[in-house]
Order: structure tokens, then sequence, then C-alpha cells
């Protein structure tokens, strides 16, 4: 029987026109152009739920569909093929997804999928903010490059607890008992279990497993973001030598002292810019506050890290309305 996530009250579309259901997709889900190579009468259906900062849809074209994507934007999707199968075309080969298998698609690589007639997708739409606070809440460290997820595509049975969160967070943002505040804590929850599940370029060793001093050095680096904190720094406050404290970053976070602090200083940048609940004057300031006083390297930095400048996140960055 094919896993089913949300129920009747999502419908949006039944038996509809694919452009109709293409241009409800653009508009809340992800830009993209559809084309459709054989002139059918084709019955698309379409559900969607949002749920606190994520978005929740199941779709169907009802017929072979190719959807095309310059690139996602700030936004990764992670699509579950529940029936059909779908074909992702990459620069150098093509995947053919079957169902019961689920890929991510990163928010700056091209989109090049082709669904059968009988394709019906699970989509998780998930802003990279939600990424980026998982990786500051669990202290995973991020590359200097945006997290970015392997193209190949994980079975259903190896993400069976991933799952059954997905289906009880769709049965939350349909239940009229569920809080906004509810609804967002069970986003982080799953935006957390795909972290863990999923394969990506985030280093996720515990710091504590290996090495408590640098479990100190990373909260005395979170408690003093907006200082200027230079290797000699943090390695007088460790009581290590500059050697030593090189080898403690490369065997737990794969970077130099410079390197982290500058991301960790970007991350907290990022989570004001985005967020309409944090004071933010502009963006000159938010940067000069984290200690980024070259602002056209600032800006190059952010945009190669996140997809988008920092002048375009503080002009999004309104609260969600609820559906």
């Amino acid at each position: 029987m094919p896993i089913r996530f949300l129920n009747g009250q999502s419908n949006v579309f039944a038996a509809a026109n694919p452009f109709e259901v293409s241009e409800y997709v653009r508009a809340n889900v992800g830009s993209h152009s559809l084309r459709l190579p054989h002139a059918s009468d084709a019955s698309a259906s379409l559900s969607h739920r949002r749920a606190g900062t994520l978005d929740l849809c199941r779709l169907s074209y009802g017929a072979q569909a190719r959807v095309l994507s310059e690139s996602l934007g700030d936004i990764y999707h992670a699509q579950f093929i529940l029936q059909g199968y779908c074909s992702y075309t990459l620069a150098n080969r093509t995947l053919d997804l079957p169902a019961g298998h689920v890929l991510v698609l990163n928010p700056d690589e091209p989109v090049d999928l082709t669904y059968s007639d009988n394709c019906e997708k699970f989509i998780v739409r998930i802003p990279s903010a939600m990424l980026d606070d998982a990786c500051t809440e669990h202290r995973w460290f991020k590359p200097n490059e945006r997290i970015k997820f392997s193209p190949e595509p994980q079975r259903f049975e190896d993400i069976d607890s991933l799952l059954l969160l997905l289906r009880l967070l769709c049965e939350e943002a349909e239940s009229e008992l569920a809080t906004p505040q509810m609804l967002q804590h069970y986003c982080r929850v799953v935006t957390t279990k795909l972290m863990v599940m999923l394969k990506h370029n985030v280093s996720m060793v515990a710091p504590t497993r290996h090495a408590p001093s640098f479990e100190r050095l990373v909260n005395y680096i979170e408690r003093n973001i907006k200082l200027e904190l230079g290797a000699d720094e943090l390695a007088h406050y460790a009581g290590l030598s500059l050697r030593s404290l090189y080898l403690l970053f490369e065997k737990n976070v794969k970077t130099t002292p410079k390197n982290f602090v500058r991301q960790k200083k970007l991350e907290k940048v990022h989570s004001i810019l985005n967020d309409p609940a944090q004071a933010c004057p502009n963006v000159t300031a938010v940067a000069l506050e984290y200690g980024f006083s070259h602002l056209g390297r600032f800006s190059e930095l952010y945009k190669s890290t996140y997809g988008v400048l920092p002048s375009q996140s503080i002009r999004c960055r309104q609260p969600q309305a609820g559906r």
C-alpha cells in the first residue's frame, strides 16, 4: 500500500490542469517551469499544507512531465517518490528513482526532473535557515560553502523513523489543535532527523566525545561571538600551544580556528537577517556588529554560503502566515 501524507482537507487541486498545479507550486513551493512532452488531458492533483517554516506538498501531474529550474534560491527540497518513478538529470548522469526512494535537491544546483505519468511525490520544502539552526544547536560544523546533500538517493526502509515523523507532522499540521509554536517544534525535530539520516557535507562528530577542551572553546566562542577572536587568544584561553590548537580544530571540525570563528559569525548574522523577531536596523549594522568590516567581502562570503545576497535576506524577513 502506498505511503500517504496529508489527507483530504489539504487538497488544493483534484483532476486539474497540470499547468494550474504548476503555477501553484511555483508560488508556494519552488520556482520552476513545466513541460509536457505530449499534449493530453492530464488530470493533476495537489495537496499542500504549511507547517511552521516547512511546506508539505503531495502532487501528481497525471502525465509524463518535465520540471526545470535554474536553482531553488535559498531552499532545499526533500523529494519522496511515492508511486511511479522520477528521473533526475545531473551534469554527468541521470538517476532513475523508483517509488520508495528519497532525494534532496540543493538550492544552488539546477533542477531537471522527469516524472512518469503515474508518478506521485511528497515534497518537503526546507528553508536553509532551518538547517543552519540545526547545525548551530547541535554544534555540527559546516564547510565554508553551504550545506550540500549527496545526489545519491536513499531507500525508504533506511529512513523509516524519518517517514514516521513526517506523517506525524502532516497530522499535526492538519489538526485544529496545533499551535504555531508546536508546529515549529516539530519542524526542528524533522529537520534535525533529516540531517541525521541523509548524507551531506556537514561534520557531525560530537566534540565532547573526543575533546572536552574543544567543547569549552566552542562555548567561549559563542559567548564572545561579537569580539575579534584570534588563534592566539583561543590558545591562551585553552592553555594550548598554537600547534596544539590547530590540531584540535583539525581533529574536531576539519578546519582552522579562523575559519571556524568566521563561520560561526556568519551563521549568527544569517540567523538575524532571516528572523523577523530579531531587531535588525540594516545589513551594514549587523555585519559590523559581528566583525565583518569589509562589506564587499562579507557580501561575497554570504552569497557563496547561502546563495543569496544579505540584502535579499533582509528584504524577505517577514513572518510566515499560517495557511
